[in-house]
């Protein structure tokens, strides 16, 4: 059985058996509570869900693993004096190191892309690999899995390069992009935090500047960190010109239009806005695309360079306010001196309706049913949506207009019931038949028509079939 697993194995399972471990292991233990209350304290009473430090609780941020690993090694130092078995730490270390490295990696993905489908992906590749190399290294299979990495080698024109150089190299760019992209998460939270209007457009403009120098910094160092000699970039450089000429030239116009259009602050976050039918409120300005979300919910997400390119209604570019108008009829016989003044007074009090400028009360139309009124009122938060106010007014109009006794008219249509004459049907006029031919002209018409015992040709019931009478 012995024979089945490596001697640094066996070793470290002998010495985890002798009683100096367990004092190694409470210590170890002890840390975790340690940890976890300096987190709380450091974090207070109130949740940082967004911080890469602290995380929602305290066991989920970076934080925790961190200083349960500083007191781990500390622990480590401690025993190492006293001669006590280190074996609980050949353990313990992998996998808060590996604890380290999950929780920094999910932190700043979620941080840097919180929206990306990606995220999870990443989070459950990069676990997997730590808890692979955790049980590498604690049964001892890490150093000739490396040495078996570097045994697979490749010549280049300027040197050779190892399959463990190009794995260590790649680890070490997931580092440098990390830490790169940790920095400019946080420079951008701090940018950004109480920021407003043309402000904000112009503090997202800097953070994503921040972000693509940092980006453009770590990659070229995580290059290096590979082996790829960064005077090759002269061909890449040359590859991707004649990209961006060919086939990157929508992108290259959507970055280069998102960075005109937070420079130039002719769009900010915040503003309502109407692009290609599609009106909303700009919720994120990125560098390939801008975020409207409409009153009902939906979002759309328009490249920069459609908001360059083409038109595009704002309702709060130089002025938040928004004017509003609802339509109602009256009777004709309606006193509009006296109605006007009333409608005007029960619409000024309404919640989110501006006082200045105050509503108004237009004789808009002479309708077939009665006369039209307009009520223009002017609002200061677009953004909250128009339904509700318009229906405050709307429910104002219909009780002033049931207290007042004002007559909202609706269509109406009035009938007439013609007899016909006793001895009409011998005459020829089938009941019904020739009036009903009549009233399609006009029932004044009809009416006359039926009210006649001559009726003239030119509207007169039709002759049998076979007669042909002729004109009269």
């Amino acid at each position: 059985m012995e024979n089945w697993f490596s001697p640094e194995l066996l070793a470290l399972v002998k010495e985890l058996e002798q009683p100096g471990a367990y004092v190694a292991l409470l210590l170890v233990a002890l840390a975790a509570p340690v940890s976890w209350g300096v987190v709380r304290l450091a974090r207070g009473p109130v949740p940082r869900p967004g911080s890469i430090w602290f995380g929602g609780h305290p066991g989920n941020g970076v934080l925790f693993p961190a200083i349960w690993l500083a007191l781990a090694w500390a622990a480590q130092r401690l025993c190492l004096k006293l001669h006590l078995p280190l074996a609980v730490f050949r353990v313990a270390m992998p996998i808060l190191m590996s604890l380290v490295v999950i929780r920094l990696v999910v932190r700043v993905m979620r941080a840097a892309f919180p929206k990306s489908g990606l995220v999870r992906l990443v989070e459950k590749t990069v676990s997997w690999m730590a808890w692979g190399a955790v049980v590498l290294w604690i049964t001892g299979v890490l150093p000739s899995f490396l040495d078996a990495l570097d045994d697979i080698h490749w010549k280049t024109h300027s040197g050779t390069i190892s399959l463990r150089t190009l794995l260590e190299g790649s680890l070490l760019a997931g580092f440098v992009l990390m830490l790169t992209l940790w920095i400019s998460a946080a420079i951008e939270s701090r940018l950004l935090v109480g920021a407003t209007g043309q402000s904000l457009s112009l503090r997202k403009a800097a953070a994503n500047l921040v972000r693509a120098g940092l980006v453009f910094v770590g990659l070229l160092v995580a290059l290096s960190a590979v082996g790829i000699d960064l005077t090759a970039l002269s061909v890449l450089g040359g590859a991707v010109g004649v990209g961006l000429g060919f086939g990157l030239q929508k992108l290259a116009a959507n970055y280069v239009s998102g960075f005109v259009i937070l420079t130039e602050r002719a769009l900010r976050i915040g503003d309502t806005v109407k692009v290609d039918g599609f009106e909303g409120r700009i919720t994120d300005i990125a560098t390939r695309y801008t975020v409207l979300r409409a009153l009902n919910g939906r979002e759309s997400i328009v490249p920069n360079e459609l908001l360059i390119t083409q038109r595009v209604e704002s309702a709060t570019l130089a002025d938040t306010r928004l004017l509003l108008t609802t339509v109602v009829q009256v009777g004709y016989e309606t006193d509009l001196d006296a109605l006007m003044p009333r409608i005007i007074d029960v619409v000024s009090p309404i919640k989110r309706v501006l006082a200045d400028p105050a509503p108004s009360v237009n004789l808009s139309n002479f309708a077939a049913d009665g006369l039209e009124l307009t009520i223009a009122f002017w609002i200061a938060d677009p953004e909250n949506g128009t339904g509700g106010v318009r229906s405050d007014v709307n429910l104002a109009l219909l009780k002033l207009f049931n207290e007042q006794g004002v007559e909202i008219p609706y269509p109406q249509r009035v009938v007439r019931t013609i007899a016909v004459e006793p001895g009409a049907e011998a005459a020829g006029v089938v009941p019904g038949e020739g009036v009903a031919g009549a009233t399609r002209g006009s029932a004044g018409s009809a009416a006359s028509i039926a009210a006649q015992p001559n009726v003239p040709d030119a509207v007169a019931a039709p002759s049998a079939p076979g007669r042909d009478d002729g004109p009269g």
